[in-house]
């Protein structure tokens, strides 16, 4: 529901609970959390993308093409990398990446409908730009088992000038390959073998995940958008710095 409030997957949200509620190593919770999340992102694609027609996407075949060619590429280094960062220095990592999504959520609502940052219509570049967003857009997910849509629609709205409808389904069009590339290469590694880790945690929470979002997702519309930005980002720096301190108990 939170995540549906604001138009994201609510990834951000679950991770912190994965770890602190159901007492999940980091790195299961960040494999689970991914899970889900393709779970999500694949209920809300059906939606966003039966309104493709409505959007401008087309106009940005480039900027998306090169997000997504990086994008995949860094989700499946990065898959591959996570197992190898030690516990103490993983729950600090997630606590800073969680602290940037705050910052990025008080950041579009002090600055919804700026395009200051606006890049010019230089192909080399925006696909440069789109290359390098990428691959922090690839890392991001595999680190934090989220879409990525809190980053990738900043930088489309931001950088590249999108609107708002075209930017949330250009989102979905990135973040699903992204997704997969990580899930699968979870997968290929043997980390999704438990049967009543599916059955009993992944299932009926992404379940929840998916009813919640779209509960969220119509109370939106009677919500105050930067009113409900600002106190879930005041939810995401406390739930960071607990992970933090969590990290120094180890």
């Amino acid at each position: 529901m939170l995540g549906g409030l604001i138009g994201l997957g609510g990834a951000e949200f679950r991770l912190p609970l994965l770890i602190a509620v159901f007492a999940l190593y980091p790195h299961c919770a960040i494999r689970i959390n991914l899970l889900i999340t393709l779970a999500t992102l694949a209920t809300a694609a059906v939606a966003r993308l039966g309104l493709i027609h409505e959007t401008h996407v087309a106009s940005f075949t480039l900027e998306i093409a090169a997000m997504l060619v990086s994008g995949i590429a860094a989700a499946w280094v990065g898959t591959g990398m996570l197992s190898r960062i030690p516990k103490d220095r993983i729950m600090l990592v997630i606590a800073s990446l969680l602290a940037a999504v705050a910052v990025l959520l008080m950041i579009e609502t002090r600055f919804a409908g700026s395009t200051a940052l606006g890049l010019p219509p230089d192909q080399i570049l925006r696909a440069a730009v789109g290359l390098v967003a990428g691959i922090a857009v690839g890392a991001i997910s595999s680190l934090l088992g989220v879409a990525g849509g809190e980053f990738i629609i900043p930088i489309l709205i931001f950088i590249f000038g999108a609107d708002i409808k075209t930017a949330g389904t250009a989102s979905v069009l990135i973040s699903i390959p992204i997704v997969i590339a990580g899930v699968a290469r979870h997968v290929l590694t043997g980390h999704f073998r438990s049967r009543s880790m599916l059955g009993f945690l992944v299932l009926p929470m992404s379940i929840g995940s998916i009813c919640g979002a779209m509960i969220g997702g119509y109370v939106s519309a009677w919500a105050p958008s930067d009113v409900l930005r600002a106190v879930l980002a005041v939810i995401l720096l406390l739930s960071a710095f607990k992970l933090w301190r969590k990290s120094d108990e180890h």
